[in-house]
């Protein structure tokens, strides 16, 4: 197995290899940087062994999905602040804080305000009522078929423009900094994707997520701690001399510069917040640890990691003010609001440079590389499961298919979401990274939230409640963003918006919750008075992890 993981690498890199030449002759400004080509050919190389480690673990769609459940609550913690630390947080908000100062911490802090309603609300009953996948939850007193087919259909929406994103980053990254080819960059990427889930399931993407989430915390620490001791390690000093160069001067340091109007940041605000709570990858994950304490563990130790990177992040990005700012190898245009070289996404990788020579650069360079192959393998294998385990096996084979027959499909999907990967990143190459990763999550905070968070807490939710605002959720929210400046005019060169703003969530998620509450009820059918009856079952089992009848056993 391990010379055939081996064998498939140098496959892999061979044509990427050969195209290297052409794509730095076309990209001058940026040499190939051997160091973070062998940092990545590192990585990549203990990866496959984990993943080859892995296969030898996974035997049943248990271990496929949830790693048989036996991830500790730090374990699966370190690997949720790993699919939640995305390229986008470490290239975008560094470039957002240079940017737009304070206003680029408030993205952050939108970012972080999902995590205790998880803690709160949902950790607990994610993994005493689920199985595998969220709609193990959604459906649990509902129709199957039509809820496993909704959750499903609006999971892999989430998940297919998440996808974009990191594979448009990643390509991106590696035409600048590796002199490869985007598009090559895409089939890298894409084939070592489906090799993690395909091979390693779920074991080998936590292990991947843990080892990439410690590099991206020591990464980005060593590059916060260089750059702090060129002001003394002294936040007063550095702020100062970052409002003294940057063009805004002290508007950096109050809110309001990044977003048009006030409603666009109350919906960007919701729909980052609540779509956390929705987001199919990151929900799979509270299936994987052995009980509901270490779910609550989980969510706890993640946030803990995920707030203090988001720090080192605001320090990185107020310092490149200053560093980069002001370096001519880095900086044209003559004050911040010029371009930097590369792009403004690259501003932590010019830091990089800048307090750490090639070495620090590469390093770095080949975490952010890393990010974006452990976030997509967690994307896949939760789009995976959402058809092999709630489309096929359940509403298809209608809970008749083998766990054999569910493992192939699973892997089918696999491959078949990487093509897929690949595809959109080549279609999707000038859309921005940061507008892509909004989007998904205005999606989730719409489609997926307001169900789920009903089904576990509201007795009167019904099926075609249930459906009716999923569905409702999930097309007003993608309508909405494709009539807005971004697309209808930006993209698609139309004269003028037909929806005044660019986030969705403001408006798709009340609408969603309403119908979803309006549409029950209404509903007074039988199949409705039956769901209802049960929910006192699915009220005992969310708070213990017994059935009714199990918990007067126990």
């Amino acid at each position: 197995m391990l010379a055939r993981l081996n064998l498939a690498l140098l496959g892999l890199l061979a044509p990427a290899l050969a195209f290297a030449g052409d794509a730095i002759s076309a990209t001058e400004k940026q040499p190939l940087n051997l160091h973070a080509i062998g940092m990545f050919v590192l990585f990549v190389s203990m990866t496959l062994g984990i993943t080859y480690w892995a296969a030898g673990r996974t035997k049943s769609a248990s271990d496929f999905y949830t790693a048989g459940g036996g991830i500790t609550g730090f374990q699966n913690g370190l690997a949720i602040a790993g699919d939640y630390m995305s390229a986008a947080t470490l290239l975008g908000l560094t470039a957002m804080v240079y940017a737009k100062g304070v206003d680029g911490y408030i993205y952050m802090i939108a970012f972080f305000a999902g995590w205790p309603i998880i803690l709160f609300l949902m950790a607990e009953r994610l993994r005493n009522l689920g199985k595998f996948t969220f709609a193990d939850i959604t459906s649990y007193r509902l129709n199957q078929n039509k809820v496993r087919t909704m959750a499903a259909v609006s999971s892999l929406t989430v998940v297919c423009f998440y996808l974009v994103a990191q594979m448009v980053g990643a390509g991106q990254l590696i035409k600048l900094l590796f002199g490869l080819d985007y598009t090559i960059a895409l089939f890298v990427v894409g084939a070592l994707m489906m090799v993690y889930v395909t091979f390693g399931g779920m074991v080998a993407t936590t292990w991947v997520q843990i080892i990439k989430a410690c590099m991206l915390l020591a990464g980005g620490t060593l590059v916060m701690i260089l750059a702090m001791s060129q002001f003394g390690f002294s936040f007063e000093t550095l702020m100062s001399k970052a409002i003294s160069v940057h063009s805004l001067g002290e508007k950096i340091l109050f809110p309001g510069s990044l977003l048009p109007d006030p409603v666009t940041a109350l919906s960007l605000g919701l729909g980052l917040m609540f779509g956390t709570a929705g987001l199919p990858h990151i929900l799979m994950r509270f299936f994987t640890v052995t009980n509901a304490k270490e779910a609550r563990k989980s969510v706890l130790y993640a946030s803990g990691f995920v707030a203090y990177f988001f720090n080192v992040i605001l320090l990185m990005g107020l310092a490149a003010i200053i560093i980069v700012g002001q370096n001519p190898d880095f900086f044209e245009g003559g004050n911040i609001a010029g371009k930097i070289i590369g792009g403004g996404n690259m501003v932590a990788m010019h830091l990089a440079k800048a307090v750490g020579g090639n070495l620090l650069l590469g390093f770095l360079s080949a975490v952010a590389f890393a990010t974006i192959l452990a976030v997509v393998s967690g994307l896949a294998l939760a789009g995976a499961a959402s058809i092999s385990h709630d489309i096929y096996a359940r509403v298809i084979r209608k809970g008749k298919a083998t766990e054999t027959e569910e493992l192939r499909v699973s892997k089918l999907s696999s491959v078949g979401l990487g093509i897929v990967a690949i595809v959109l990143g080549i279609a999707f190459e000038k859309m921005n990274v940061a507008f892509m990763v909004a989007l998904a999550f205005g999606i989730a905070a719409s489609a997926n939230f307001p169900v789920l968070i009903l089904s576990m807490y509201w007795k009167g939710l019904t099926t075609r409640g249930a459906v009716a605002g999923g569905y409702l959720g999930l097309v007003a929210a993608v309508l909405f963003v494709l009539f807005s400046k971004s697309v209808w005019v930006t993209v698609l060169g139309n004269a003028q918006a037909l929806f005044p703003y660019d986030q969705p969530a403001l408006f798709s998620m009340p609408l969603a919750f309403l119908v979803t509450i309006v549409v029950s009820l209404l509903d007074n059918s039988d199949e409705a008075k039956a769901e209802r009856a049960l929910f006192d079952d699915q009220y005992v089992r969310a708070q213990t992890g017994f059935g009714a009848a199990e918990a007067s056993a126990h």
